[in-house]
């Protein structure tokens, strides 16, 4: 078969067949309905071929795939035109299975059938379409791959965050049937013994007070450890609520420089665009952030902002606090001698589990931003939906 018979023979069978083959290549359909769209090209521009079916080598090169159960290298026409690379005739005289090369290596196979001997010509054309086949298949096969890893990356995250967050759970557990119960306890015996003690002790009330005051302010705190360690609402009302809650804890609980005012913002409806992992990190990542405003930033005023597109989402939380020295603190040599240098690395690593960035700006005096800025699970900008 000479190099320009090929392309005679597909011109013959019509001028939109180049056509149908490039844009089946660009509609980006997952691997089996390309198999399946090309197999019916195949029979479309043959003359006699009534049956076609196209045979996908795995990853794994041990066995095709087809819409049927998975033909194992070497066995059969089709397992044998795998394993040897060359054409083979049916048995019966009614097709053949032909290889479809791609970088010296077979990747497929174009199974033919006819109701008699199909003609020469019908034969020579398959020839030609798999050589243009080759291209195709191969980019389903890469993109194929490349769906596959970013779904393990994702199952991968989502079990991650889990895990953080069953620990968190367990902790949050430990220390309410712990600590919390003991505190409960101690107050208990403290207000006892302040009853018991004599009044002409003046000396002991007063350190039974201090003491009971003390353990008022732990179990107060254990209380807000508990809630940290993993909120109800957010597995009740979801993030916008989480939020919400978070921004009216942190308005109550009096930071160094008095009460502080948070506004959150929510652009959406989230619940339903977000899988609870991605909710979940993204509140940590807030309230990391709403606590560095707290106990480190001196803020008054703290703007929190949610919003998401249809392959992302985005939090921005933004305060009038002191501000700081960004690339002295979290720069590649930075010292990262403050306090909270710890918790903003933890959210930049939160969100990069996840395949987003945490980028913070801030400067002495004038405040600071932490924008997070997440991917949304199975949806990548510029990415086509299978169809």
């Amino acid at each position: 078969m000479t190099g320009a018979r090929p392309l005679e023979l597909l011109a013959e069978r019509g001028p939109d067949l180049l056509v149908r083959i490039v844009a089946a290549a660009c509609s980006a359909r997952e691997l089996p309905r390309m198999a399946d769209e090309l197999a019916g090209l195949v029979v479309r521009s043959a003359r006699a071929l009534t049956f076609c079916d196209v045979y996908v080598l795995a990853e794994d090169e041990r066995v095709l795939e087809w819409a049927g159960p998975p033909v194992p290298l070497g066995e059969g026409d089709v397992g044998l035109v795998a394993a040897h690379g060359r054409t083979r005739r049916h048995p019966d005289g009614r097709g053949a299975a032909v290889p479809v090369h791609s970088e010296g290596k077979v990747i497929a196979v174009v199974d033919v059938r006819s109701a008699g001997a199909p003609p020469p010509e019908d034969l020579e054309l398959v020839h030609a379409l798999a050589g243009l086949f080759a291209p195709v298949l191969c980019s389903c096969r890469r993109l194929r791959t490349a769906r596959e890893r970013e779904h393990s990356a994702e199952r991968f995250a989502e079990r991650a965050v889990q895990a953080q967050e069953a620990e968190r759970s367990r902790l949050s557990r430990e220390i309410h049937d712990g600590i919390a119960q003991r505190l409960a306890s101690l107050g208990f015996h403290l207000s006892a013994a302040e009853r018991a003690m004599p009044e002409h002790h003046p000396e002991g009330l007063a350190q039974i007070m201090i003491a009971r005051r003390l353990c008022e302010l732990a179990a107060a705190e254990t209380r807000a450890a508990i809630g940290g360690l993993r909120p109800p609402v957010l597995d009740d009302l979801g993030l916008s609520a989480a939020l919400a809650t978070l921004a009216r804890e942190a308005g109550d609980g009096p930071g160094p420089s008095g009460p502080l005012d948070v506004t959150v913002t929510v652009e959406g409806e989230l619940e339903d665009a977000l899988p609870d992992h991605v909710q979940t990190a993204l509140y940590r990542i807030a309230q990391e952030a709403v606590g560095n405003c707290l106990r480190h930033a001196r803020a008054t005023c703290v703007d929190l902002l949610l919003e998401h597109s249809d392959d992302r989402v985005r939090l921005q939380v933004r305060d009038d606090g002191i501000g700081f020295p960004v690339r002295e603190v979290l720069g590649p040599g930075g010292r990262g001698r403050r306090p909270d240098s710890y918790g903003l690395r933890g959210m930049r690593e939160r969100a990069e589990l996840l395949g987003g960035r945490v980028a913070v700006t801030s400067r002495p005096a004038a405040g600071t931003t932490v924008e997070a800025v997440i991917p949304i699970p199975g949806r990548r900008r510029g990415g086509v939906s299978p169809s």
